[in-house]
């Protein structure tokens, strides 16, 4: 149960308790005085007031008590207690034991006394035994036992569940450590030598006072490029938490890379910046790092522009080119290409999203993701 709303639980039992209450009341008031109207809103305000009682299980029990002793202060009949019984239940339930054992035995020495106050002839022995049948001291321990049983029970469910979270995040970071391992072995040691060697060509080129091919130093920057991403992936996979991989921020680099491959590339942000979840930051940096690179590779674009646009409620991450594509064209030629655009597809779905890539009219391509920003951090 949700225990900070009022469900529709909490409304059918307080109605279920004020029924019995007035009912029974009714009943006892044939042969006693007629029921009066202070005593129906006395028994209505106790019993409807247990709606509450997840939220507010204390301040439920003051006023169920106090209504309790105010229908008998009046000689309302029946049983005026209920209302106080499912309270106790209720409070002990939510954690309150020793609040509501010091409540309980308040209400058992302050209900003899107010009947003693409402009928001054009534003897003690008298008033002693009809506070055992308002509130029999059976019943209160009954209802505590049931809420203590219930919250013990809960709190196991609440453990196990804990415990199965917490094996399957044990589980998902041995996944991580294993594929960090497979990418260290299979990965580091070819970029290490793409990097390396490259640097040293650019290195030897500048020495004999040659100069260096623009596509040599585009190879070196991609290499310093993938291993810097490629250590970040790494420390990403064994500690999420501490190392996260690039987001929002990083989109200006991967700009800077495609104009050092010789792209015209541009960034523009619009709206007011906001918030935005992690995931939603990491998801945005994948698809304008796929788009580019796919626009670098496959294109024969001369321009491309990634435009980032906050609203209220989302993430409009669009990146256009002017390369080869056009409208009817299948997406194999521009910013969506090749496993890229599928890749992009099932990042943005994992979040609830829109992906949408196709040609565009006046020719070239467009990757445009809406991602919504109220998704789970």
């Amino acid at each position: 149960m949700d225990r900070g709303r009022f469900g529709a639980w909490d409304w059918v039992v307080a109605a279920a308790v004020t029924g019995v209450s007035l009912v029974g009341a009714a009943v006892a008031a044939r042969e006693h005085p007629p029921l009066a109207p202070l005593g129906v809103t006395l028994l209505a305000l106790a019993g409807m007031s247990l709606v509450a009682r997840g939220r507010a299980p204390v301040a439920v029990l003051v006023v169920t008590a106090c209504g309790t002793l105010g229908c008998l202060a009046i000689g309302v009949g029946g049983p005026v207690s209920l209302a106080f019984l499912v309270a106790v239940w209720s409070a002990v339930r939510a954690g309150n034991r020793t609040l509501t054992v010091v409540v309980a035995v308040a209400m058992l020495v302050a209900v003899p006394l107010v009947l003693l106050v409402a009928a001054p002839e009534r003897s003690v022995e008298a008033a002693l035994a009809q506070g055992r049948d308002v509130l029999p001291l059976a019943w209160l321990v009954a209802a505590g036992a049931a809420g203590e049983a219930v919250r013990q029970a809960e709190r196991r469910a609440d453990e196990a569940e804990r415990t199965r979270d917490e094996a399957a995040r044990h589980r998902a970071a041995q996944e991580r450590l294993h594929l960090a391992r497979e990418l260290h072995d299979s990965l580091t040691h070819q970029i290490s030598v793409i990097q390396v060697q490259s640097e040293v060509a650019v290195h030897l080129a500048r020495k004999r006072g040659e100069q260096v091919p623009d596509a040599l130093l585009a190879i070196r920057d991609a290499g310093r490029g993938a291993s810097r991403d490629l250590r970040a992936t790494l420390q990403a996979l064994r500690d999420d938490d501490r190392h996260p991989p690039p987001g929002l921020d990083g989109l200006a680099e991967l700009v800077e890379r495609a104009r050092a491959a010789g792209l015209q590339a541009s960034l523009s942000v619009d709206g007011p910046r906001h918030d935005v979840p992690g995931t939603v930051e990491r998801t945005a940096y994948r698809i304008v790092q796929e788009a580019l690179t796919n626009v670098v590779r496959h294109a024969s674009a001369r321009t491309a522009s990634v435009r980032v646009a906050y609203a209220p409620q989302s993430l409009v991450i669009q990146v256009d080119d002017d390369g080869a594509a056009r409208p009817g064209a299948q997406p194999d030629a521009g910013a969506g290409a090749g496993v890229g655009l599928l890749g992009m597809r099932e990042r943005v779905a994992a979040l609830g999203g829109r992906l949408d890539a196709a040609p565009r009219r006046e020719g070239g391509f467009t990757v445009r993701a809406e991602l919504p920003t109220d998704v789970p951090a």
